[in-house]
């Protein structure tokens, strides 16, 4: 008689939910009445076996559970350090392969941690470990058990604080072993030993134990006690390698916690029996203030490099010096940059334990090898193959390359580097005779292009020719590219990288082409269609000046017979569009650049006194005598006979002579306003070019002319010069009252002086010493001219007349600031021009209309004593008035050139409908024209209903901006006329069922006849009851509407013909006629075309599906619907059959609690020793979403 078990059936779901459908085999059962229970393995049939993979096969059981983990904190990083002693795998070849590399990619993969490995300088192994918080510690404590050779250690503690060493549910055992990066074994309940085994490095049992005694000592209260001592006297109590501490702990029986270096506490814990308790911390205090007393320091400097030294592998070497001296020495960490080695002992030991630690740090030593840096990686080798070579025999030798250094450095035992040393010499010089580089130069603005897209040029050329090449980053600008190899390979990489350049070269090759602002967007086309399809077909880059730029030249870049072709097609648009005339001139190519003059100031004056017409020279090195004017025909007429007579004039005046002179004797020579130069040209008829401030040299003055002309001019030039350069020293008499306009502003006025007259130096005496004298020192010629306008500035100031002159305005400070100009230039102008000093009124915070001001004219009197009271009310304010001081001829210059920076107002009529039009989007339309005319447009208020627009601004500018403004509304009314046009409505009467259809699918139909039409067709809102349902408004041109009212009612038209049929389909196939997001049903209507609506959830008929469209169509679509209906309906019928078995009827769901699902021939049932599974555990019925912890047993292995 088999056994049977009974299990509730949401664990029965539960552990089916992971099956294979395939695999659920049940026997038929039958609710009413009972049969035979199916057998264990019917019921549960086993997994398939696992793949024989690797990766498979190293999994855990929960493997399929592991790629959902629980969000914990944000990802994060640890960096610890394997020292090399403690390293497990110590073997130079293998690193970053071998076990090492599985055992890494291992950890990874179990724990989702990601690991980064390096060697530091001391070849010990730093290791990176980044990822969640769990993962990281996890990681971190496998890296240390199987990456690094483990120690063990016991430590001993009453029996009692075992259960809070392993803490609730070995939750405080599992943190501190994760802590520590240690393995902790606790002696079972029913073992007698109280020893708790630590394994792990050095550091980690340290810091266990610490951990453990520290628990241990809290729980008991009985005899705990802690004492506060200086971390540095710590030593002293422990003694040579913990001798004097164990010592006293034996004697005593007291346990004493001392914290390990690496732990930064300075407490402490005694923990033992009171009487024994208090003898320990007796002794341990004694020591203390006497090591206190006795004990002093000194610092000594010492090598960061050489700190590892003096500490020794493990420590072993500071154990060694405190026990042959007593003196404790304390290193800096490693990750502090001090150098302060600080020796702690009495005073007469310090000397010998200082012999010691430079002893210790003089051991190794550290040279150095000349090697070019080129060569560095070649005397590395493959994967560090040559330096493994030498490592290997001279483990203790580290060997360190710097980046752009010629040097190696080595450092190690004496005896080991001499070694090293002459194998990297040999090797050095080996690679010397049998290596090579090369350098070329390529512009670097190539060097992108050379390396290619992430890099892949410069990558195949270097495994191609297996050799390296350094390109310098951009921000270098340099244009060197280094090559360094074998020989040949380097000839051949610097053949292939200069045929690269060079093709780069020709294909930069760039021309301009001077195009009329206004043909630009006839050149572009519309959506770019024009320019894309130049650059496409004559495969070149063509850049458009900005649309707010005043440039007009076209940039095409590319191979130069394309960029040719490029050019002429360019042309052709523009000859085309306007009466654009062209006309071909020959002029001698060798006067191409005196007709252009310097960067291009000749030639662009003729352009621009010619209406802006546009002259080409050809190339220069081209050999052409063709220059080709383009533009209106009668000013590139007269373009022609300017250029052609100014060629004549260059070519008889062909003589040029370079003569030199300081920059600061320019101005002088020049003379005021040009008068001096303009004499020597008048005199001698050759032509005087000064340097510009763009040029090199500014030395160079240069004269063209015939021969005699320019030799005569050269003479008079000469002579000035000579004069310039015999430097004198004289003196004048100047009242010290006056001294301060010359000295003030940071001594503007002298400065003026020296730059006018051939850099003179002016000394004035220093202020409050009541002298007169003023030295001049300077050229004979400039000190007599510079003397000559002192005296003109004094005597302006002498005689210091004034006129008073008033603007009358409305708005003061407005109208003030436009006469200054842009941070005062033009009154600055006015000032020099005619040597007056004008002062701008105060502003008034609550200005009130004032008297005029008594004008003084000529030393007038100023007034015949009338009261102000009694003056004109409609005189202007004082505000408004503004003072010219000077000669009173120069005064009245400098009004009226005052008077013409007034600006002006003028008003236009402009209907008020188009104001906001004339504003534009965020005031964009107006404050382009205020730019274009540099007026100033004031628009009414909108409330004030006005059509008068004013324009204030200089009278020059008010007719050009008025007629600007004109325009912009000619266009504006034009715009509104083709507005109303396009305002006609049209109304379709269409039965509301067709409108879906005339929608279309994402409005596909209605968008293609809006677009074609170019119209707006607004449907009927369904919302608004008052609204008619079964009108179309259409807007737009009539004609269009029109012809979109055809296109709807043709529409409709075909819809009228089509019929609709109710099909009852089952309404439990629907979701798979429909398909995947309606993939299936949008087949079957394009293959039918028809329409196909199913049934709403909660419709009164859920089988109820509608099939519109032409009637041939519509059978044709029910027929194929019905047969997929039959077909869908056979699999819905055995789902259900099987469902029948995986959960009751609903009707039985209410009935009393089920049996369970019954099963024969259990696994548990096969002995009675074995009892039934606990359906409550999750570890013997694990959920498939989330991975099981192993039950761990905090006590060890079972012995």
């Amino acid at each position: 008689m088999s056994s049977v078990a009974v299990l509730t059936q949401e664990s029965f779901a539960e552990h089916r939910s992971g099956l294979v459908p395939q695999q659920i085999k049940v026997a038929t059962l039958n609710s009413e009445e009972e049969s035979d229970p199916p057998t264990y393995k019917d019921a549960f049939p086993p997994l398939p076996e696992k793949s024989a993979c690797l990766e498979n096969a190293q999994e855990p059981a929960g493997a399929w559970s592991n790629k959902i983990r629980p969000i914990k904190a944000s990802v994060i990083t640890q960096v610890f350090h394997v020292p090399l002693e403690e390293r497990k795998y110590k073997d130079m070849n293998q690193f970053g392969e071998g076990e090492q590399a599985k055992i890494c990619l291992e950890i990874m993969q179990r724990t989702g941690a990601h690991l980064e490995l390096s060697l530091a300088k001391d070849q010990g192994l730093s290791i990176m470990v980044s990822g969640k918080l769990d993962a990281v510690m996890k990681a971190r404590k496998d890296i240390v058990a199987r990456l690094q050779t483990q120690a063990s250690a016991t430590v001993a503690i009453p029996k009692e604080h075992h259960r809070f060493v392993i803490g609730k549910n070995g939750e405080k055992l599992q943190d501190l072993e994760l802590k520590t990066a240690t393995k902790i074994q606790i002696p079972r309940p029913d073992d007698a030993s109280n020893q708790i085994r630590i394994t792990g490095t050095k550091e980690g049992i340290e810091k266990a134990r610490h951990e453990v005694l520290l628990i241990s000592a809290e729980q008991d209260k009985r005899a705990v006690e802690r004492l506060e001592v200086e971390k540095a006297f710590h030593p002293f109590i422990a003694g040579p390698y913990n001798r004097l501490v164990g010592e006293i702990m034996q004697e005593t029986g007291t346990r004493i916690n001392i914290p390990p270096p690496s732990v930064n506490r300075t407490e402490i814990v005694f923990t033992g029996e009171k009487e024994q308790l208090a003898q320990a911390v007796a002794r341990i205090k004694k020591i203390y203030e006497e090591k206190k007393k006795k004990t002093t320091t000194i610092a000594v400097e010492v090598k960061k490099s050489q700190h590892k030294y003096v500490i020794g592998p493990k420590g072993n070497s500071l154990q060694e010096i405190l026990e042959r001296t007593g003196v404790s020495v304390e290193i800096p960490p490693s990750d502090s940059i001090s150098e302060t080695v600080i020796l702690r002992g009495e005073p007469e030991k310090l000397g010998q334990a200082l012999t010691e630690v430079y002893a210790k740090a003089n051991s190794f030593t550290v040279s150095s090898v000349s090697a070019p840096s080129w060569l560095h990686r070649f005397i590395i080798g493959k994967k560090g193959q040559n330096l493994a070579k030498i490592t290997q025999q001279m483990p203790k030798v580290h060997i360190e390359f710097t980046e752009g250094e010629d040097k190696i450095t080595l450092e190690g035992p004496t005896e080991d580097v001499n070694v090293a040393q002459e194998q990297i010499e040999a090797m050095v010089k080996d690679l010397i005779t049998r290596m090579d580089y090369v350098e070329i130069n390529v512009d670097h603005k190539f060097h992108r292009h050379l390396i290619g897209k992430s890099g892949a040029n410069i990558n195949r050329i270097k495994d191609q020719y297996k050799v390296s090449v350094r390109i310098p980053p951009d921000s270098e600008k340099s244009n060197l590219i280094r090559i360094e190899g074998d020989p040949q390979g380097v000839q051949q990489a610097k053949r292939e990288l200069l045929e690269l350049a060079s093709r780069m070269v020709e294909n930069s090759y760039s021309i301009s082409v001077p195009i009329f602002k206004q043909f630009h967007k006839n050149i572009i086309g519309k959506g770019g269609a024009n320019i894309k399809k130049i650059r496409e077909e004559s495969n070149t880059k063509i850049d458009l000046p900005a649309e707010n730029s005043n440039s007009e030249t076209i940039i095409i870049t590319g191979k130069r017979a394309n960029c040719e072709a490029a050019r002429s097609r360019i042309l052709s648009i523009q000859k085309d569009l306007a009466n654009i005339a062209e006309v071909e001139v020959s002029i001698p190519a060798r006067l191409h650049n005196s007709l252009i003059g310097t960067k291009g100031r000749l030639i662009r004056s003729i352009m621009e006194e010619c209406g802006g017409v546009h002259i080409h020279f050809p190339v220069e090195g081209s050999g052409s005598d063709t220059v080709v004017i383009r533009g209106p025909a009668s000013d590139v007429e007269k373009a022609k006979k300017q250029l052609l007579h100014l060629a004549e004039e260059k070519q008889t005046k062909s003589f040029t002579v370079d003569i030199r002179a300081k920059p600061e004797y320019h101005k002088f020579l020049i003379g005021k306003g040009g008068g001096k130069i303009r004499k020597v040209r008048d005199n001698t008829g050759a032509r005087i070019i000064f340097p510009t401030a763009e040029d090199k040299d500014q030395d160079l003055i240069t004269i063209i002319g015939k021969e005699d002309a320019v030799r005569e001019a050269q003479k008079e030039l000469e002579a000035l010069i000579q004069n310039l350069d015999n430097v004198v020293e004289d003196c004048m008499l100047v009242d010290p009252k006056h001294h301060r306009h010359f000295v003030i502003r940071r001594g503007q006025v002298l400065r003026e002086i020296a730059e006018e007259y051939g850099g003179v130096m002016v000394s004035f005496p220093r202020s409050g010493t009541q002298s007169d004298k003023v030295t001049l020192k300077g050229a004979k010629d400039c000190v007599e001219a510079a003397k000559k306008r002192i005296q003109e500035i004094i005597e302006d100031l002498v005689v210091n007349l004034c006129l008073y002159f008033f603007l009358s305005c409305c708005v003061p400070l407005p109208t003030h600031r436009s006469v200054m100009g842009p941070k005062g230039s033009r009154i600055q102008q006015i000032t020099r021009d005619y040597n007056v000093q004008i002062k701008f009124p105060d502003r008034e915070e609550n200005p009130v209309h004032s008297v005029e001001p008594q004008v003084q004219e000529n030393g007038d009197d100023a007034g015949d004593g009338r009261d102000t009271k009694d003056t004109d009310p409609g005189s202007p304010r004082r505000c408004d008035i503004i003072i010219i001081s000077g000669r009173k001829e120069k005064c009245e210059a400098a009004k009226e050139a005052l008077e013409a920076l007034v600006p002006v107002t003028i008003e236009v009529e402009v209907p008020f409908d188009l104001h906001r039009y004339i504003i534009g989007q965020k005031g964009s339309g107006i404050r382009k024209m205020m730019d274009e005319f540099e007026v100033n447009i004031h628009v009414p208020a909108p409330e004030l209903q006005s059509d008068v627009i004013a324009i204030t601004g200089l009278a020059a500018n008010l007719d050009r901006a008025k007629a600007g403004l004109l325009e912009r509304v000619k266009e504006l009314q034009a715009e509104q006329e083709d507005r109303a046009l396009r305002s006609f409505k049209l109304s379709v009467t269409v039965d509301p069922k067709y409108h879906p259809k005339i929608i279309g699918r994402k409005g596909a139909v209605i968008t293609q006849i809006r677009l074609e039409h170019d119209v707006n067709i607004q449907f009927p809102d369904k919302d608004d009851g008052n609204q008619p349902q079964d009108q179309i408004t259409i807007t737009g041109y009539e004609k269009n509407t029109e012809a979109a009212r055809d296109a709807i009612l043709k529409i409709v038209g075909e819809l009228e013909q089509m019929v609709s049929e109710d099909v009852p389909l089952d309404h439990r196939v629907h979701a798979r006629i429909i398909g995947a997001r309606g993939k299936a049903i949008r087949k079957i209507m394009d293959e039918f075309k028809v329409d196909i609506r199913f049934p709403q959830s909660g419709a009164p008929d859920p089988n109820c599906v509608t099939v519109t469209g032409l009637p041939e169509n519509v059978e044709e679509a029910i027929d194929h619907i019905l047969n997929l209906e039959e077909e869908y309906l056979a699999d819905v019928v055995d789902s259900e059959a099987l469902q029948v078995y995986m959960k009751p009827p609903a009707h039985e769901e209410s009935k009393a609690p089920s049996k369970g699902f019954v099963v024969r021939d259990a696994p548990w049932t096969a002995s009675s020793s074995e009892k039934a599974p606990d359906m409550s555990s999750s570890e013997e019925f694990p959920s498939f979403g989330a991975q099981v912890a192993p039950k761990t047993l905090p006590w060890g292995p079972k012995r």
